[in-house]
């Protein structure tokens, strides 16, 4: 007996077919091109990732942690926050934890000193710091005989206070340069309080201390700064041994760069929960600063940057033990282009170098 299909259903029958077949085709090319996700049944990988302060430009971090990226990955990312560069690396020295996000400039220095850690990638280039004074203060000038708020001597903002007041023509005898530790919250409320009468801070801090009154009379990238900012750092034990989280890691937060830059709400809502805000105007500074102008898509960390960042430490008198290339170590973002995990997530298109 001969069956007859009528034409709508052959035509429906056909359509279901040849999407279950694109969907096969490019379920297949997802797992080719993702090779980092975790397989099924395979056991979770714990890892601690350290933050060396707690600012929006950790963006890509906090997103990933709060939407749950590094499980995709087969990792258990423990968070733990830190209390400055010098406490931050030397957990990671000491295996206390294997990962840590933090700002590449100041750490880049102290590897090339002899610390044990490598660079592994590089989210975001740039200097976002501004000098935030009280409303008295409307320019450099008038910091003489005032404080400026920083973190610890040899820490990041400690560099930068040094580097303005020498572009300032001030000296240290004239302003004096106050250590407070902490956050840049901690240190906001110091000069919220007069303890000191100006502080060095990233947005979305800048947004509140406009509202607040203050000012700002300095950006920090006029310095002309070589500068790599928010990177992820690990050390040579993992290295050696657990490359392979490395390197879903590594995947992990290229991912994240997509999540925020697609889902900017989620973003905000992450750094909001993180830093405890929820003012809009607050969080979109944040968001504009770190998920859009200084966002480094690929992650590669810029070779000639390294460089340059050790050639100015070996300027200031730094005892310079290791090479550029002994610093960084680009294989893992190299790695995501090659095997075509880039091309996928990016939908086909692969993402900007930023110059």
């Amino acid at each position: 007996m001969k069956l007859s299909i009528p034409t709508c259903a052959t035509t429906d029958l056909f359509i279901a077919l040849a999407f279950v077949t694109a969907l096969i085709h490019a379920q297949g090319e997802f797992a080719h091109a993702n090779p980092y996700l975790a397989k099924p049944g395979e056991p979770v990988v714990k890892a601690r990732v350290g933050t060396c302060a707690v600012t929006g430009g950790f963006v890509h971090l906090y997103a990933a942690l709060d939407n749950r990226l590094f499980e995709k990955y087969g990792i258990n990312a423990e968070h733990v926050v830190l209390r400055g560069g010098v406490v931050a690396m030397a957990a990671l020295a000491s295996d206390g934890i294997q990962f840590l996000y933090c700002n590449a400039d100041t750490n880049i220095v102290r590897i090339a000193t002899g610390a044990d850690g490598k660079l592994v990638a590089s989210p975001l280039l740039g200097l976002p710091y501004v000098l935030l004074a009280r409303k008295d203060i409307k320019k450099p000038a008038d910091l003489k005989g005032k404080s400026i708020g920083i973190t610890r001597p040899g820490d990041l903002p400690h560099r930068l206070a040094r580097a303005f007041l020498k572009k300032a023509n001030l000296t240290e005898e004239e302003v004096t340069l106050r250590p407070l530790g902490g956050t840049p919250t901690e240190r906001y409320s110091a000069l919220l309080q007069d303890i000191v009468q100006a502080t060095l801070i990233q947005p979305p801090l800048d947004v509140q201390g406009r509202k607040d009154g203050f000012n700002v009379i300095y950006h920090l990238n006029d310095l002309g700064f070589p500068f790599i900012y928010s990177s992820l750092f690990t050390n040579s034990r993992t290295l050696k041994e657990r490359s392979i989280l490395v390197q879903r890691f590594v995947a992990a937060l290229a991912e994240a760069v997509y999540f925020v830059e697609k889902n900017p709400q989620q973003a905000m809502a992450a750094v909001g929960k993180t830093l405890s805000i929820k003012d809009f105007a607050i969080l979109q500074s944040a968001y504009d600063a770190y998920a859009v102008r200084l966002v480094n898509r690929r992650m590669i960390v810029p070779p000639k940057l390294v460089a340059e960042t050790i050639e100015t430490a070996r300027e200031e008198g730094m005892t310079i033990r290791r090479k550029p290339a002994e610093v960084f170590d680009n294989t893992f973002v190299d790695n995501l282009e090659q095997s075509g995990f880039l091309k996928e997530l990016w939908r086909g298109e692969l993402p900007e170098e930023r110059k």
